[in-house]
């Protein structure tokens, strides 16, 4: 393994191609804890010295944010339809030249969903590191590992790790139970110190957990007491020419635009990609706190991305100066763009969980209520004017409006729910997350001068 001072391994092959170690931390369903021990990995391999750079399969918010702590810098999106396959590779091959060790934590199950992590590590050439809860399981650990690697045809799974291992001697049962093929990267003990906790979106946001260095450090030493084998340099080639509509447009059309991203408790769910993409473009990007700031920025352009309202309605609803100054930049014909959490603070009032309605900020005529179950969950695209733009939806809210809707998103899944779009003067908002690098040009537009 290289040292963090040494290049990365040019590959023998195509010219540009490059080698780095790497993963795709995958598992038989949901709630296995790749997660955790993705982050286990991450922080372990930091504290040999190594440079990590960590990914996450498909749209999350959550997950990224531990994985960001675990590694020291921020988790980008693979995703073979949101950003599409050159994408994914341009993004992978970027981190190589970079990296001394590559993470790729998976989604679902490893077979789950279309495209599935199995999809894209078969598409990118990822071998794939199963995490398997082994909670009152023994030898059908070595079962449920031979079918995870005998499913699909061509799947490399490099080894197996263990959760919520209850002794050495269970560890050992579950190692002898592995084909002699398959490495064993250890195991993580069940430990209520080593888990993140949770709430009814995912996990806890990061920031928000007083201990999660300790967790990560706990949970490092923890697979580090096991000396996890290393995964095999993969190559990662140059990535061929991004695609109409991922390109960027030709100059920097939001040259001089000021963005403000609200960002804090409230809201915090927004791509690192999106990010990326307005600083592209030429956008000058602040973040402010809706919750917090007592100066509201000088701002061309608003981004309300989603997050955690409900939980906050009350201090929001307070925040009449931040309500009057979205009125007036509304009014003024600015931009402003609000997605899921961000539209809920927009509208007349919510209904937490538990508790009353609290009015919110009125820009947006609608009643808003948290549900304690799933309202919808997928993949959409939603053609706007300014163009088409792919994203996904996840929430426990329901919104009904008098008003009629723009337009609604398309479900890339067969019977899937679509989701209202609201258009008022430059505001756009609906319950879709959008990913910029769908479609920059359209991005320009959206978050660009000019009365619609």
């Amino acid at each position: 393994m290289p040292s963090p001072l040494q290049p990365p391994a040019l590959a023998s092959g195509p010219a540009g191609a490059v080698s780095c170690p790497a993963l795709l931390v995958s598992a038989p369903a949901s709630g296995q804890g790749k997660t955790t021990a993705t982050a286990a990995l991450a922080r372990w391999h930091v504290q040999q010295g190594r440079r990590v750079r960590v990914f996450k399969t498909g749209p999350d918010f959550l997950d990224p944010m531990v994985l960001e702590r675990a590694s020291g810098h921020p988790v980008l999106q693979l995703d073979l339809w949101m950003g599409g396959e050159a994408h994914c590779r341009r993004l992978l091959w970027e981190a190589a030249q970079q990296a001394d060790v590559i993470l790729v934590e998976g989604v679902m199950g490893l077979h789950d969903g279309n495209p599935s992590s199995a999809d894209l590590a078969l598409t990118l050439g990822l071998p794939v590191l199963a995490v398997i809860d082994a909670a009152s399981m023994a030898q059908t650990f070595g079962a449920l590992a031979l079918g995870l690697a005998q499913y699909r045809p061509g799947l490399q799974v490099a080894g197996v790790l263990a959760n919520r291992v209850g002794s050495t001697g269970h560890a050992q049962m579950l190692q002898e139970s592995l084909p002699q093929d398959m490495a064993w990267f250890g195991g993580l003990p069940r430990d209520e110190a080593l888990q993140l906790p949770s709430r009814h979106l995912g996990l806890v946001q990061a920031d928000e957990v007083a201990d999660i260095e300790a967790r990560l450090d706990r949970a490092a030493q923890a697979l580090g007491a096991m000396q996890p084998a290393m995964p095999a340099p993969v190559q990662f080639l140059p990535p061929p020419e991004l695609p109409e509509p991922e390109q960027l447009p030709a100059g920097q059309p939001l040259a001089g635009v000021r963005v403000a991203v609200a960002r804090d408790e409230a809201f915090a769910f927004v791509y690192p990609a999106n990010l990326q993409v307005l600083r592209a473009l030429g956008a000058e990007v602040q973040m402010f706190s809706p919750l917090h700031d007592a100066v509201l920025p000088e701002a061309d352009a608003l981004y309300l991305p989603g997050g955690y309202p409900e939980l906050h309605a009350k201090a929001l609803a307070a925040r009449h100066d931040v309500q009057a100054w979205l009125k007036d930049h509304v009014a003024a014909g600015k931009p402003l763009v609000a997605e899921c959490g961000g539209m809920l603070a927009l509208i007349d009032g919510l209904t937490p969980h538990e508790g009353e309605r609290v009015p919110m900020w009125g820009l947006l005529a609608g009643e808003g209520t948290m549900r304690k179950r799933l309202v919808n969950l997928g993949l959409h695209d939603v053609a706007l004017p300014e163009g088409v733009l792919r994203g996904h939806t996840f929430h426990h809210a329901a919104m009904d409006s008098p008003l009629s809707p723009a337009g609604t998103t398309r479900p890339r899944r067969l019977n899937g729910q679509p989701e209202a779009v609201w258009r008022h003067r430059r505001l756009l908002a609906s319950f879709l997350h959008l990913y910029f690098p769908s479609n920059p040009s359209a991005v320009a537009a959206l978050f660009g001068p000019g009365v619609r």
